[in-house]
């Protein structure tokens, strides 16, 4: 007996869309047919997706989600709710470093068990991890062959910030990575130009958060990616370039790639629809975008849509930080060096990339569904997702492209108070999210649970 069947929707892949049915049995997809309709009497739930595209579930491959404090016991959990009405059904998240689980301890390790202890059973979609290498750990290369075999292939390490690396880290990191089949993601900003501005700024008592920007330009960016691609080279390693922001920066990644290099590079939503020209507002408002790198200039968001539809930038993931202006924002009154960088998106990743790319015809639905799904499992070693085929996981979207709504942050389920895209009209709506078979979100009413979700232990076949 068939569990579900999904019937009458276009099943879009990466490969190509068409009208078809999608039966599910035990967590996985069992067929996908132009008509399964001999399975109807048979099926213990049949949905009618009539005029509904039926998408693999996105994947969001770059989260700073939080962890459940004693103060507040939901925030994990809250925020894989706005994933699953958004339409993503798994997530990866770092072990911030200085926040929730990566306080505790100078250990890669010891944070990677610290991390899942935290968000164990917490979820209500899938996740997996990836582990930030920091400069306060004692020995943190030493312990990533360990963490690979553990199930967690991919590392971060930051350029920048007082836990930054220095280059001879950043350097062995790589080659460590790569020998074990694992693969680094860098966070790209050159500290002695940031730094030397910064300190201009501040000692000319420019402290509004506009000044955020202008302390980070075009080239702080792009300068690190070429020095960290040429380290990437050196250590003959696959190197992952997160939240690119510039046509600069993707210069680099383009020319690396053109030359052979496993070199591959995301950018984010808030790159691709907004400008420098929100750091214009009021403080407080300027506020809510520090985040880094800044939002660039007029012209920037096309040519990283070119980057997108071309193939130089791998995929679209958020960078989600739910920070509140309220709380971990509230530095603005000092200076733009100290307010909390980031802004959530967890929820609007796919509903923007579809509004802004396809209805805008930047982008194909099939290249969509590359970049938020099927590369993303490819490149981090979710092979079970990412694609709408026979044997794969049952992680399903119903979305309507017909629909038409306002982003505001009273009606998304993200623990920021602020939502970055506030009286942004998009185009099409996620209507149901399944996950490994079971519907989470529902026309658009949540009925998952607490610990659906599993943690994904990973393995990279080839970074590449």
């Amino acid at each position: 007996m068939t569990d579900l069947l999904v019937r009458g929707g276009t099943v879009v892949t990466a490969a190509g869309s068409s009208r078809a049915d999608v039966a599910v049995d035990g967590g996985t997809i069992s067929a996908v047919e132009p008509d399964l309709g001999g399975l109807t009497a048979t099926a213990r739930e049949v949905v009618d997706a009539t005029g509904l595209l039926v998408l693999p579930g996105a994947i969001d491959v770059h989260t700073h989600t939080r962890v459940a404090s004693d103060a507040e016991p939901d925030r994990f959990f809250q925020d894989s709710v706005a994933a699953a009405f958004g339409g993503t059904t798994t997530f990866l998240s770092f072990n911030n470093p200085g926040t929730g689980a990566s306080a505790a301890g100078r250990s890669l390790l010891g944070g990677m068990r610290e991390w899942r202890a935290a968000t164990a059973s917490d979820s209500a979609v899938d996740v997996a991890l990836s582990l930030v290498i920091t400069s306060a750990q004692d020995d943190p290369i030493g312990e990533v062959p360990d963490a690979i075999l553990s199930g967690v292939p991919t590392f971060k390490a930051f350029m920048v910030y007082d836990f930054g690396v220095d280059d001879a880290t950043l350097s062995r990191a790589l080659e460590v990575a790569g020998r074990h089949r694992g693969m680094l993601e860098v966070h790209c900003e050159d500290r002695s130009a940031l730094e030397e501005r910064t300190a201009r700024h501040l000692a000319a008592g420019e402290t509004a958060p506009r000044f955020h920007a202008s302390s980070r330009p075009p080239f702080v960016e792009a300068d690190a990616t070429a020095r960290a691609i040429g380290l990437a080279r050196a250590a003959r390693a696959p190197l992952y370039v997160v939240h690119l922001s510039c046509a600069e920066a993707l210069a680099h990644v383009r020319a690396a790639r053109a030359e052979g290099l496993p070199v591959h590079a995301e950018t984010c939503p808030h790159y691709l629809t907004l400008t420098d020209e929100r750091y214009d507002l009021a403080p407080e408002d300027a506020a809510r975008y520090v985040i880094s790198p800044p939002l660039r200039g007029p012209g920037q968001p096309e040519a990283l849509w070119d980057g997108l539809a071309a193939g130089d930038l791998a995929l679209v993931a958020t960078d989600h930080v739910p920070d509140r202006v309220a709380v971990e924002k509230r530095s603005w009154r000092e200076s733009f060096d100290r307010i909390s960088n980031g802004g959530p998106g967890i929820e609007t990743l796919l509903g923007l990339v579809y509004s802004e790319g396809v209805s805008r015809g930047r982008i194909g639905l099939e290249r969509m569904v590359e970049l938020v799904a099927t590369t993303p499992a490819r490149l981090f070693g979710l092979g079970s997702k990412g694609a709408i085929e026979r044997g794969r996981d049952a992680d399903l979207v119903l979305f309507d492209p017909a629909a038409r709504r306002t982003l505001r942050a009273v009606d998304l389920h993200h623990t920021s108070d602020y939502t970055p895209y506030e009286g942004r009209v998009v185009e099409g709506a996620v209507r149901s999210t399944i996950v490994r078979g079971a519907f989470v979100v529902r026309d658009g009413a949540f009925v998952g649970r607490r610990g659906h979700g599993r943690f994904i232990e990973r393995s990279l076949d080839a970074a590449g």
